[in-house]
Formats: C-alpha cells, structure tokens, sequence
C-alpha cells in the first residue's frame, strides 16, 4: 500500500493555487510549467476546488487527516480553498477591464451604435439558442480546404438557420501554439460559439508548422485561408465584404501580420492577385515582436525562432526577422484594431502587447482599441466556463459589430 503524505499533497494544493492566483516566475524557462500549472487553475478554480473538496472529504473518512500532520494538512488545504474561491471572485468582477477599453477608444456611445447591427441580425436570423454545443454550429460537411496541402483544412462554424444568401460577416480564427502546433481543436471555440450564435461565419484553420516547416510557410497559408474566403464563403451564406481576423498567442501575431501587410506578394507566391484584406483583426496576447532581445524572455523566444521556425541566425537575415514583426509593419490605413493581453501573462509578458498597441494607435486612422486584463494568465480566453472567456467573446462581439455599423453609416 503506497505510503500516505497528506502534508506534502496539501502543500502541492496550496502551491498550486497560489501559483493560479499569482504566477511564480516571470523570466526564462520556469514560465513554461507555471503556465502549465496555473493557467487552468486560473481560469477554472471552481472546479478546482469543488474536485479538492470532494477529494478531500475522501481523504478525511479514511484518515488522512489524523494527528497533527494530518491537521496541518488540512488547513493548508482549506487556505488553498480560500486561494481558488478569491481567484475567481476576482475573475468575475474583471467585466469593466473589457468594456471601459472599448469604451474609451470607440465613444460612449458604441454600444448602441452595436446594437443596431446586433438588432438586425437577430431580426434577420432569429433569437440566438444560447447552445454553447460546438456542433451545432459546424457544417455537416465537416473539413474543408483552403489550400492545395493537406494540413490546409478549416471548419466552417454556422447557425445551421442561417440563409445562403444571408451575407453573414465572417471571422477568420487563426490557433496559436507557439508555430509549432496550430491546431485548429480547441481553440477560440468560446468566441466563435457566440459569434456562430448570433449569426456570424466563422472559419477555423490548421496551418503549416515547424519545425517540419519554415518560415514564412505559416503566413503563408493563413493569406491562402483568407483568399479562400473571398472566393468561396458566399457559398456558405457569408460575405466576403466583411471578413475579420483574430488568434490568440501565435495566432495573435500571424492575425496581427495578415492584417497589415493586405496584398502584400512577398507573403502570396503564386497567388499574388488574390485579396486577403481584412476589415478589422482582433490579436490576443500575440508575439508582435520578431527582432528586438530585450525584455523577459526575449533571448530565449528569439533562440527558439533561429532554430525551428525562421532557421536562420538573425545576424545576416535581420531583415526577414524585421518584415516577420507587425511592430515594424505599422501603417496609417490599417484596419480597426483591438488588442487584448493580460497582465499575469508568463508566456508573453504583457509590454508585448501594451508597446505593439501604442505604436499603432501613433500611426493608424483607425481605431484601435487596447484591453490590458489583470491577473489574467495566456490564454485566458480558452475555457467555456471561464468568466473571462465570456467577457472576451462578448467585447469582441460588440468591438466587431461597431466597426460593422460605422460602415454601414459611412457608406450612407
């Protein structure tokens, strides 16, 4: 029978709540566990909690917490109780650090102004079911392709209601996964539930990764998702007049980049002709800098692209690094932007994020819109019962449509 160690599991309890609440490390390696750790205990501690009670009410009836070890234990059990129930009473309360952004940048009248496109949506589609079930909302067909590879697959998510001819905007959502991984499961599926919901399009893609692949095969592949939908989501009922791009992470920084560099060839070999502009991009906690060492972590990200995503020291290829970073592509007729990124981010630190939506907000025309989360880890916009997952598809939700309403009215 294996020996029991009540003090030492209750610590691990403790630690790891206390890591939820607060991230441990914030420089060098270390970050990558206590992401691990403490972004689902952050964004999900009631069920943390609710598992260690019920764990714990176990452990009590056979003995675990006998003697003056065994109470120890379970006091240090019931303060990381106290941890996660702060934890997410705090995620809770953090509504206004979405809103009061949009409502700063947009006007305080930018809810009304979304509303009315909201309105006509739901005139035009019916009350939303408020099913967060992902199938509803992904075609029958299932896979499609957006490209001649065969990673280059996409899911279309819509109201199985919705019309062909409905002219339903769409939103392209680009997974992150540090280059490496980019699967289009599971990601985002919170925002784009809500947005399916309420009568959007919505394609998922996969894309070409390394280390298999190089630089700038990622990019290029999203310009291909965008062109394909152009050409082809009418078929689906959506219109290829307003087409909008997010990602979160890595997915954040390629979004980022397609949104800036429209038409740009270097990013379209052999379809170069092709439209890939977008209407708005909404990154999450996205990488914007390719090029500059300094700050946390930055020495490290930069090893890593050297040596499986660009493979190319960048003494003697600055340039590829400079034309791969949306900070250096900045330009006055970007499109609308709202960036998004918290401020416990280990992953990405959040200067990341605030210095790429200063720069912009310098040089564009367009709005842009910047929400700097606190206490929120990457990828905090992952799980359906997380509070802040909710928040961001439903900000998101109203940053998209005003941009929807403004042209309508702009174009009379």
């Amino acid at each position: 029978m294996p020996k029991r160690r009540p003090l030492l599991r209750a610590a691990a309890e403790l630690l790891n709540a206390a890591n939820g609440f607060k991230p441990l490390a914030r420089e060098g390696y270390p970050t990558i566990p206590v992401f691990a750790f403490g972004w689902p205990t952050s964004e999900l501690s009631p069920l943390y909690m609710a598992g260690s009670m019920l764990d714990a009410g176990r452990r009590g009836i056979r003995g675990d917490f006998r003697g003056t070890r065994g109470r120890i234990a379970l006091l240090l059990t019931a303060i990381a109780w106290v941890v996660l129930y702060l934890t997410h009473r705090r995620n809770v309360a953090s509504r206004p650090f979405f809103e009061d952004p949009l409502r700063e940048a947009l006007g305080s009248d930018y809810q009304a102004i979304a509303e009315k496109v909201k309105s006509s949506r739901r005139r035009f589609i019916g009350v939303p079911p408020n099913n967060f079930v992902r199938r509803r909302y992904v075609e029958k067909a299932g896979t499609v392709h957006y490209g001649p590879l065969r990673v280059n697959r996409a899911d279309i998510w819509r109201r199985p209601d919705l019309p062909r001819d409905g002219k339903a905007p769409v939103l392209l959502q680009v997974p992150g996964g540090a280059w490496a991984i980019g699967m289009r499961k599971p990601q985002s599926y919170p925002l784009m539930s809500h947005l399916a919901d309420h009568g959007w399009i919505c394609v998922s893609i996969d894309y070409r990764v390394s280390p298999k692949n190089t630089w700038p095969d990622h990019i290029v592949d999203v310009k291909r998702a965008l062109a394909w939908i152009k050409e082809h989501i009418a078929e689906y009922g959506g219109d290829p007049d307003f087409v909008v791009i997010t990602g979160g992470s890595a997915g954040g920084h390629l979004s980022s980049l397609a949104a800036l560099t429209a038409d740009d060839p270097q990013f379209q070999p052999g379809f170069e002709d092709a439209d890939t502009s977008v209407v708005a991009a909404v990154p999450i906690y996205g990488r914007y800098d390719w090029v500059s060492a300094q700050g946390n972590g930055r020495k490290e990200f930069i090893a890593f692209l050297q040596k499986f995503v660009v493979k190319k020291p960048i003494a003697g290829n600055r340039q590829l690094y400079v034309d791969a970073s949306p900070s250096y592509r900045l330009r006055p007729d970007a499109p609308p932007f709202f960036v998004l990124h918290g401020q416990d981010d280990s992953i990405i630190p959040v200067p990341e994020g605030r210095e790429f939506a200063e720069a912009l907000k310098a040089v564009s025309t367009s709005p842009v819109v910047y929400a700097e989360i606190p206490h929120a880890q990457h990828a905090f916009d992952f799980y359906y019962g997380s509070p802040r997952a909710h928040y961001t598809a439903q900000a998101v939700e109203a940053f998209l449509s005003w941009v929807m309403a403004t042209r309508k009215m702009a174009a009379g």
